[in-house]
Order: structure tokens, then C-alpha cells, then sequence
């Protein structure tokens, strides 16, 4: 998906609105438009697909306007010339409020004796003076609304309520209703800023220059025209703007923002550094490895932008409910209004007229349409914060419903860091032979076992170093090992499948870890027996799954059973799948799936390229986003980025304290605007309560959705690696 900002658009439904319009669009039907955000999302870059989408914004809403990437660079929601302006229409709204208030007043104290004078007019030019003065924009509003063919939104049902009331002489209660709402607008604007202005703190990540080295000067260029190969200055006290290798300076850097980190890193030249960390001490020069758009930092800020586009059942439930909701309760107030009158003995026009108006003001839908994606957008906010990358809504409420987690083990229940621990050679190979013959198969070789072998060769290495130039005809199989020529001779490194099926007899190693079996020219020459590190917070966060219900743990491996015993024994996982190849473990998730209760969950976490098929095929997939593949990631429903495994448990009860504070302002909302109808169609609830419940429902509403920003400071895993205690107050909500 292409992200694009689009700026004037007033509410949520005329995003509703511009979405349901550019998805009408071929080829569009995936497009979403998020008001939380400020931003379109179109599954394409097309030029002459961008005009048409840029016609059908004009025609549904014309304040509104796609902006250009070109001409976004540092105007991100919250910052920059957008939130200047949005200051700058709130002064002049504060003298309208002013204004209005004071003409309101006036009019209150000298009513009584205006309508005993010949000036019984003035009345009317005081109240009038202050409803348009606080409602003006709502008029306008209402007016433009309807002739573009729209009618039964909000400013529609509060427009009539009040000029309705005007038309029966309530001036006082008409213009008392008109300012209360306008100012709960610019209360739930006021919000949705702040909202905005959270997930910005995420988006200072993204660089606002590059100090690009040329032979005679520096310049300060965009990062986006920078390319692969250039030479960059980075001060103390500046974000690091691209990936790069260190060619000259010494440092301290913070990597706090990608990795969760807090202990600052010492760099030196030749290590590898990524955008977004802080240069805290001395200055360094860096060589460009990756363009901007291909940068650590671009692609954590385009997963917290796409996760907009991905939107909850929830959501497209409410924006279709308010739809159909609205004309429903303007025919309904209409009914209240002529139909008694009608059939009752003694009811009178205005008395009824009156009452009718008091269900328009009630039955606004503001606090639902607003509320719900925002809580949502505060979750996902809220989940970025603590370097979980939920990519969008739907899978927020994906998440609140699994029961079974299935991890993998390599790179995710361990550190995915491997040494060498015992070298066994047999049939007259000795331990430094096997060593040269392995690390020779492996030569071309990124696994992690395999850096492992070659660590271990070159600081055993003797003399006759192996030249990768002898090694041919490599042929690398996931799950298997390696086979290969070295100086013209067969050899194969890998697991013991491997060895079986090439036809050569091996002897099974004497202790449980991972093993490769090595065989040269035919004949079994001995093993290498590898260890890998348990993650020390794997057991905590096994425990805190527990904790939230999660009923069932699996671990999926290739290595073999005795290995995957001992580790599921120690991390305290219930199940464990053992001797797995890639396509058997896609099979283990489907067999887990059909074993599922009706309406859970199964979520998998991997870091491997070879996870990648497993995490599409899941319900909820997580990828570990510091170590892990690209191809995992992007096949992935939630990365982590730090890499830390208890931030799993946080993300199921992240996503349940947002389901939760939805459910709650729906309840409340539909259940508070139930009682007020009720109350207003008997007569007990004047225009006063009315507006209350209506403003003050939103606002609550809008006020509890933000809790999901920051609810989770200083609860669940600690930074530091303290142990979790608080995931069943993190699921209470305590």
C-alpha cells in the first residue's frame, strides 16, 4: 500500500465518506482512509490513478486535499505548518466562545425586560448574534453537506434541533445547545491531536536532513535523494539518518528507538550502524548501505503508517451502524413530533416539536464514529511504544482471541547465537580434519550454525586455511545441511536425514544438542556438537502466556526430539514438534488450527526466512524484527523489533485492553443516549440534559479511547530484563 496524506477533512465520517468513494474506484477496492490518521491508503503509485483518486476527494469533500510525498517532507500529523494552523483556528474559535458566551449571558439577564419594551426584537438580535457567532462553521457545514447530497450527519441533526427551537422562541436553550456542542468539538479535535501527536513522537525517527560529504563541502540534502555508496556526516546530538558502515569517528550511540536498549553502544569504523539511532558524543562519517526507502527506520515508520489501512471488524461495523443509525432517528423524532399530537387528547404542536428536537441533539452518533478508531489507533500507538508493531486493527482484534501459541526455537525460544562445544571425529578423522571439512562445505554458507563451524576453525586454524575458491557445486537444503565439492571432493554437512539419505552410516552422537554430522567421500568422518543459548526471558514470558489463558503452548524445531524436550522442559512449554522441515511445520499449524475452539486463535512467532510460510498461514503471526529476515517480516501480522520475547505476552494484553475500552464506549455511549431518548420522549429531558448527554458522552467516550496511549507506561516487561509480574494486571486493567 502507497500512504498519502490527506489534510481538511473535518470528521469522521467525511473520511468514511472519501474512503467509500475512492474504493468505488477499479482497481481501489482495498483503499482506506484513516481520520486518526490524517492519511490515504491506495494500493498503487499509478499517475493517472493518483488524478482520479485526487478527483473523487475533490468531488466528495473539497476542503480536503491528497498531499504529494514530495511535499510532505517534514509536515507529519502533529508537527510542522498543520499543527501551526490547527492553533491558529482554535484563538479565533476562543473569541467566538467568548464572545458568544458573554452575548448569551446578556441576553439571559435582560430578557425579561426586553419582552416588557418596545425592543422585544432585541431579544432575537442577541441570541441570534451569539448562535451564529458559536455556530457558524456547523451551519455552513450542514448547508454544504446537503447540496453535495448529504444529509443525516451530525451537523444536520444539530443544525435542525436548534433552528427548530429557535422556531418555537427556546433563543436561550437553541444557542445554549449550539455553543456547548461547538466547544465539545474542539474538545474531541483537541484529542484527536493529542492522539496524533503521540504516534509523532514515534515518527521523530524519521530524519529531517542528511549531511551529505562532497570533495569541497557538506550539504544538507533530504535523506530521500541520498544514494547507496555516499559519504555522510553525523554530530553529536543528531539522529543517525541512514543505514551505514562507520568509516571514520568513534561514538556512543543510543539505539533506544529501534532496539529498546537503554545502555548506549560504542562504535568504532568498520561497524554497521542503523537510522534512527542518536549520535550522543563524537562525530562520525558513514558509508550509505541502503537508500532511505530501504532504511531500518523508514521500514518501522511504514509499518506504524500502513497499520492505519487495516481496519477492525469493530470499525467498519460502527461507520455502516451510523449510516443507517442517523436517518433512523431523524424519522423516529419526526414521528414523536406530529404523531401524538395527532392522536392524543391535549397534546399540543410545540410541546411535542419541542421534544422531537431534544431526541435530534440526544441521538448524535459523534461518540461512537470518533471513540472506536481512536482507540484502536491508541492501541497500535501504545503497542509502538514498547517496540510491538501491530500492523493494523483487524489483527489488534485478532489478538485478543488466541488461545494457542506456537513458537519456533532457533533465533526466538534461543538466541540464535551458536558455538561449537565438542568436535568427535571417526574413522581415522581427527578433530581438526573434521573441523577443516566442515567449515570448507559450509564456506558459503550465512546459517548461524554455519558462522559457528567457521568461528571455531579460525581460531583453531594451524595452518592449510581452506580458499572458498576450491569449494564447488554448493547446494544448501533448509532442514537438511549442506552438500558440496571441496578441492573435487564430495562432502556433506548437516543433519543426520542427510546423511541417512545419501546412503552413508553414521554414529549417533553421545549428547543431546545440535548436531552435524559430516561425511567425506562417502565415509563418516565424525560430528560437531553445537549449543544454543535459551533466551533468559523465554520462561517469563511462557509464564506471563499462562497467565492471560493462553491454554496451550507448542514449540515447533528441526532439531531433533531429545533437544526440543529439554528446552520445552526448561521454557515451560506444554507441546513440542521435532525433526520438522519448513513445509512440515506449515502442516503442524494447520493440523493446531483445526484443533482450536470455535472462535480462537492460533498465533505463531519465527525469525527465520524459513518461517515465512508458516506466519502467512497462522492466524496472528509475529516475526522477531531485530534479528529476523526481511521475508519473515514482511510476511508477519506483529514484529517485534527488539527482538524480546516477552513482549508477545504484552501484545495480547495490549490488544485485550483495547477491545475493552471499545466495548466500553459503545456500551456506554449507546446505553447513556438510550436512556436520555427515553427520558427526552417522555418529556423529562430538556434541550440542557440533552446536549450534556450528547457532548459530555463524547467527550468521555474520546477521553477513555486515549487511556489506550498510554496505558501501558511502567507496567510489563522491564527494560532492563526485570522479571514480569504484572500480566494479570495488565489484562484487569488495574
Amino acid at each position: 500500500m502507497k500512504v498519502y496524506r490527506i489534510s481538511g477533512l473535518d470528521c469522521v465520517n467525511c473520511a468514511n465518506l472519501v474512503e467509500g468513494a475512492i474504493r468505488k474506484l477499479d482497481g481501489m477496492e482495498s483503499a482506506s482512509v484513516s481520520f486518526a490518521t490524517e492519511s490515504v491508503h491506495i494500493p498503487t503509485d499509478d499517475a493517472d490513478t493518483l488524478a482520479r483518486v485526487v478527483d473523487t476527494i475533490k468531488r466528495v469533500e473539497p476542503d480536503a486535499e491528497l498531499v504529494m510525498p514530495s511535499e510532505q517532507h517534514g509536515d507529519r500529523p502533529g508537527d510542522g505548518p498543520a499543527n501551526q494552523s490547527f492553533f491558529r483556528s482554535n484563538r479565533l474559535r476562543f473569541v467566538r466562545f467568548g464572545l458568544a458566551l458573554v452575548l448569551i449571558v446578556t441576553g439571559v439577564i435582560t430578557r425579561s425586560a426586553l419582552q416588557a419594551t418596545p425592543y422585544r426584537w432585541a431579544e432575537y438580535a442577541v441570541f441570534l448574534s451569539a448562535y451564529l457567532l458559536a455556530g457558524w462553521p456547523v451551519l455552513a457545514g450542514a448547508v454544504r453537506n446537503i447540496v453535495r447530497g448529504r444529509l443525516f450527519d451530525e451537523m444536520f441533526l444539530m443544525s435542525v434541533a436548534t433552528v427548530g427551537a429557535i422556531a418555537i422562541h427556546e433563543l436561550s436553550e437553541a444557542v445554549a445547545v449550539m455553543l456547548f456542542y461547538a466547544v465539545g468539538e474542539f474538545f474531541q479535535d483537541l484529542a484527536v491531536e493529542r492522539s496524533r501527536r503521540s504516534i509523532s513522537e514515534l515518527m521523530d525517527l524519521r530524519p529531517d536532513f542528511v549531511r551529505l560529504l562532497t570533495p569541497d563541502r557538506a550539504t544538507e540534502v533530504a535523506p530521500e535523494t541520498v544514494e547507496v555508496g555516499a559519504t555522510i556526516e553525523v554530530r553529536p546530538g543528531e539522529r543517525i539518518p541512514l543505514d551505514g558502515d562507520v568509516v571514520d569517528g568513534e561514538s556512543a550511540v543510543d539505539t533506544s528507538a529501534l532496539t529498546g536498549e537503554s545502555v548506549p553502544r560504542s562504535v568504532a569504523p568498520g561497524e554497521h550502524v542503523l537510522a534512527g539511532f542518536v549520535n550522543e558524543s563524537g562525530k562520525l562519517r558513514i558509508h550509505a548501505t541502503n537508500t532511505y526507502a530501504d532504511s531500518a527506520v523508514a521500514r518501522v515508520l511504514e509499518l506504524v503508517e500502513n497499520a492505519a489501512a487495516r481496519k477492525a471488524p469493530t470499525e467498519r461495523f460502527i461507520s455502516r451502524f451510523a449510516a443507517v443509525y442517523t436517518p433512523i432517528m431523524v424519522g423516529l423524532a419526526a414521528a414523536v413530533a406530529f404523531i401524538p399530537p395527532l392522536l392524543l387528547p391535549g397534546a399540543t404542536l410545540g410541546e411535542w416539536v419541542y421534544r422531537a428536537l431534544v431526541l435530534l441533539v440526544i441521538s448524535c452518533p459523534c461518540a461512537l464514529v470518533i471513540s472506536i478508531p481512536l482507540g484502536y489507533f491508541g492501541g497500535i500507538g501504545g503497542a509502538a511504544r514498547r517496540h510491538i508493531l501491530i500492523k493494523g486493527a483487524n489483527y489488534m482484534d485478532a489478538l485478543k482471541n488466541v488461545s494457542t501459541v506456537v513458537l519456533d526455537k532457533t533465533g526466538t525460544l534461543t538466541r540464535g547465537t551458536f558455538s561449537v562445544t565438542e568436535v568427535v571425529g571417526e574413522n581415522g578423522y581427527t578433530e581438526p580434519d573434521l573441523l577443516r571439512w566442515a567449515a570448507a562445505a559450509e564456506a558459503h554458507s550465512t546459517h548461524p550454525i554455519a558462522r559457528s563451524i567457521w568461528r571455531a576453525y579460525d581460531s583453531s586454524l594451524s595452518g592449510n586455511p581452506v580458499d572458498p575458491a576450491t569449494v564447488t557445486e554448493v547446494r544448501e537444503e533448509r532442514g537438511y545441511g549442506v552438500t558440496a565439492r571441496v578441492d573435487g571432493t564430495p562432502v556433506l554437512a548437516g543433519s543426520e536425514r542427510l546423511l541417512i539419505r545419501e546412503g552413508v552410516t553414521l554414529t549417533p552422537a553421545s549428547k543431546t544438542g545440535t548436531v552435524v554430522h559430516i561425511a567425506v567421500a562417502g565415509t563418516y568422518a565424525g560430528y560437531i556438537m553445537i549449543t544454543d543459548e535459551i533466551k533468559p526471558e523465554a520462561k517469563r514470558a511462557v509464564a506471563a502466556l499462562k497467565a492471560l489463558g493462553v491454554s496451550r503452548t507448542v514449540m515447533l524445531t528441526g532439531d531433533n526430539a531429545d533437544i526440543a524436550a529439554t528446552i520445552a522442559r526448561e521454557v515451560g512449554i506444554d507441546e513440542y514438534r521435532a525433526d520438522l522441515l519448513p513445509k512440515d511445520k506449515v502442516t503442524a499449524v494447520e493440523t493446531l488450527q483445526s484443533e482450536l475452539p470455535s472462535g480462537r486463535r492460533l498465533a505463531f512467532i519465527g525469525d527465520g526466512i524459513n518461517d515465512a510460510p508458516v506466519l502467512v498461514r497462522s492466524d496472528v503471526g509475529f516475526a522477531m524484527g531485530g534479528l529476523g529476515s526481511d521475508a519473515a517480516i514482511e510476511a508477519a501480522d506483529v514484529v517485534l523489533m527488539d527482538d524480546r520475547l516477552d513482549r508477545l505476552p504484552d501484545a495480547l494484553a495490549i490488544s485485550r485492553f483495547t477491545r475493552k475500552i471499545v466495548v466500553q464506549n459503545i456500551v456506554f455511549a449507546l446505553g447513556i443516549k438510550a436512556i436520555f431518548l427515553g427520558l427526552g420522549a417522555f418529556g423529562i429531558a430538556s434541550m440542557w440534559e440533552a446536549v450534556i448527554a450528547d457532548v459530555g458522552v463524547a467527550l468521555l467516550a474520546v477521553f477513555n479511547a486515549m487511556r489506550t496511549l498510554r496505558y501501558f507506561r511502567g507496567h510489563g516487561a522491564a527494560d532492563d530484563g526485570a522479571p514480569v509480574h504484572a500480566s494479570r494486571q495488565l489484562y484487569s486493567g488495574s
